[in-house]
C-alpha cells in the first residue's frame, strides 16, 4: 500500500531507529468490543510490537461502546500521566464525541500518530442504471430524496461521505436519503437487492461482491487512485471535490512530558516500520497513511471541525 503522509522531519529530529528503546511494558486501551476494526488494529500493533522485539509486554484491554467515548473516557480518567498508556481510536471516534455530547474529547489525550487508513467507495448493483459517479450525482443534485445510499451507523464515515458529495454538487444535505445499517452484511444484502440504489461502504468490503459480478464500484473516496483499484476513479475525478477517510490513530496519555510523549512515538514510528506490521497491512489491505506530531494535532482539529459541521447540516447534531 501507499505511504500517503509522512513527516520525515519530525522523524528524522526523533532519531527514529527501528529499535527498542526505554520502553518495557505497554498498555494499549482499544475503545471498542473484540472483533471490529480498532479491536484489529489495537491486537495487530501489539503482536507487531513484541515480533519485533520493541517491547516485552503488552497488555490490552477493550472498552466498547457510543462509538469509543467510553473508552476515551476511561482513558483519560485513569491513565493521565501514565507513560506507558496508548489507546487505538480514528475517525468515527470524532463523530461519536459530536454526536454523543461527549465531556471528554481528544483534545484531552496525547495525539502521538496516525498510522492506518480504509477509504469508503460508492457502489451500486451490476444492473444500475447508474454507469458513472458523475450520473449518480447529477441525480443527487436534481432530487437528492429520489436517490437511496444504504452505508453503516448514522454519522458515521459512509454517511458523512454521501452528505459531503451532495454539498459538494450544491444538493441539501439534510434531505439525502441515507438509510443506516447496523451491520455491513445487512448494508451488502441491501445493495445486492436493489433495496437502496448506491451503497459507501469500505473499498474492502466491496471488493469480493465486485469480483463476483453483482456490484460495480463507481468510485474511491481517497485523494487519488488507490494501487490495488488503478481503474476506479475518485470522487473527485468526477465533480465533487471531496476526500474521506476511514483512519485509525494511536494516542498517549494527558499529562505526559514531552520526552515521554517522544519516546512513545518512537515505539509506535518503529512499529510501523517493522517487518511484521507491514504484513499486517498487506494481510488486512490497509493503507500506511503515516502523520505525527504537530502536523497530526493540526489535522485532528481540521476534522473536528468539518464533522460537527457536516453533522449539523444533516441534521444529526446542533
Amino acid at each position: 500500500m501507499r505511504n500517503w503522509v509522512v513527516s520525515a522531519a519530525l522523524i528524522a529530529a526523533l532519531g527514529v531507529s527501528g529499535v527498542a528503546g526505554a520502553i518495557d511494558n505497554v498498555k494499549i486501551l482499544i475503545p471498542a468490543n473484540p472483533g471490529g476494526g480498532w479491536d484489529q488494529t489495537g491486537r495487530a500493533l501489539a503482536q507487531a510490537m513484541l515480533a519485533a522485539k520493541l517491547v516485552k509486554n503488552v497488555k490490552l484491554d477493550n472498552r466498547g461502546g457510543a462509538g469509543g467515548t467510553i473508552g476515551i473516557a476511561q482513558f483519560v480518567n485513569s491513565a493521565k500521566g501514565d507513560p506507558e498508556a496508548l489507546m487505538i481510536g480514528g475517525q468515527v471516534m470524532v463523530g461519536a464525541i459530536e454526536l454523543n455530547k461527549s465531556p471528554v474529547t481528544l483534545a484531552q489525550v496525547t495525539p502521538l500518530a496516525r498510522i492506518t487508513a480504509e477509504f469508503d467507495a460508492i457502489a451500486v448493483p451490476t444492473a444500475s442504471k447508474f454507469r458513472t459517479l458523475r450520473e449518480l450525482l447529477q441525480a443527487l443534485k436534481a432530487d437528492p430524496g429520489a436517490v437511496a445510499f444504504g452505508g453503516g451507523s448514522a454519522g458515521g464515515i459512509d454517511h458523512i461521505l454521501v452528505a459531503l458529495m451532495a454539498r459538494a454538487v450544491g444538493a441539501d444535505p439534510k434531505r439525502i436519503n441515507y438509510i443506516p445499517y447496523a451491520g455491513g452484511g445487512e448494508a451488502m444484502a441491501a445493495l445486492i437487492g436493489g433495496h437502496v440504489a448506491a451503497g459507501a461502504s469500505g473499498v474492502a468490503e466491496f471488493a469480493p461482491q465486485v469480483k463476483a459480478g453483482k456490484l460495480r464500484m463507481l468510485a474511491v473516496s481517497s485523494a487519488r487512485r488507490l494501487e490495488d483499484y488503478p481503474t476506479i476513479p475518485t470522487v473527485r475525478e468526477q465533480g465533487a471535490d471531496v476526500e474521506a477517510t476511514n483512519w485509525r490513530a494511536v494516542f498517549a496519555a494527558p499529562g505526559i512530558t514531552q520526552a515521554q510523549r517522544d519516546e512513545l512515538l518512537r515505539l509506535v514510528f518503529a512499529t510501523v516500520k517493522s517487518a511484521p506490521w507491514q504484513e499486517t497491512l498487506k494481510r488486512n489491505d490497509w493503507a500506511e497513511y503515516l502523520m505525527a506530531g504537530e502536523e497530526f494535532r493540526s489535522f485532528l482539529e481540521t476534522e473536528q471541525k468539518r464533522t460537527a459541521q457536516v453533522l449539523k447540516e444533516i441534521g444529526l447534531a446542533k
